[in-house]
């Protein structure tokens, strides 16, 4: 009789599939913040502290240039203008997350764009419980930002050219994640509302201040035609 896996191993088996666009994006941009990181004179146990303490991989970028010029209520404002959207996302994991006992302090705190993306659009496999499944993918994605962070911090010693645009992994990882979703039939009109949304809000606001705007555009939008989508 084969004996079957540990449930935590089979949440990850069943997880990683789905995590593969997140792990290439996270290494890259995880050593483009570690490489970025150590050139401002930030070593290995500051990445990690760091990615312990405001694992926010946009935020995180932005944060390199408020620690080097210390500023605690630019940084306060700044934090919450970037992560502001994670309201959003939390309202809407509210049925996602219900039930899940105290697996649910770690995953608000590892609920990251790339996480929300992975579990409001994949269902796991019967055999695996939604809480071991979605505990998987959030674990998972963190430890792929850390590790990345890590490596490049501990490459950034050894690097020596300009690092201008390193930052823009950012930017292609989410436009890789919003090619796959709308991959996805089911997925394609949302993804159409958020192009639309975020024009808007970019004509309107300006690229300084669309994220928030958008976000809301994109809520109301979603709950006016909840019942049609």
């Amino acid at each position: 009789m084969e004996k079957k896996p540990h449930p935590a191993l089979a949440a990850v088996r069943a997880a990683f599939p789905s995590t593969v666009p997140v792990l290439t994006g996270y290494l890259v941009l995880g050593i483009a913040y570690g490489v970025l990181m150590q050139t401002k004179g930030y070593g290995v146990p500051w990445v990690l502290l760091m990615c312990c303490l405001a694992y926010c991989g946009s935020m995180q970028f932005v944060a390199i240039t408020l620690v080097t010029a210390f500023d605690p209520l630019q940084a306060l404002l700044m934090s919450l203008m970037v992560n502001a959207r994670h309201l959003f996302y939390g309202v809407s994991m509210l049925g996602k997350y219900r039930g899940m006992g105290a697996a649910k302090f770690p995953l608000i705190y590892t609920l990251s764009d790339e996480t929300f993306s992975i579990v409001s659009s994949v269902e796991p496999p019967e055999d695996v419980p939604r809480k071991d499944f979605y505990l998987a993918v959030s674990l998972l994605n963190y430890g792929y930002w850390a590790a990345g962070s890590v490596l490049g911090a501990v490459a950034g010693r050894f690097i020596t050219f300009d690092t201008t645009g390193l930052d823009f992994a950012l930017t292609g990882l989410f436009v890789v994640l919003f090619i796959e979703q709308v991959k996805n039939p089911q997925n394609r009109m949302s993804g159409v509302i958020g192009l639309v949304c975020s024009a808007a809000a970019l004509a309107v606001f300006g690229a300084d201040n669309l994220v928030i705007p958008a976000m809301v555009l994109v809520l109301i939008v979603l709950l006016l035609g909840r019942k049609k989508l």
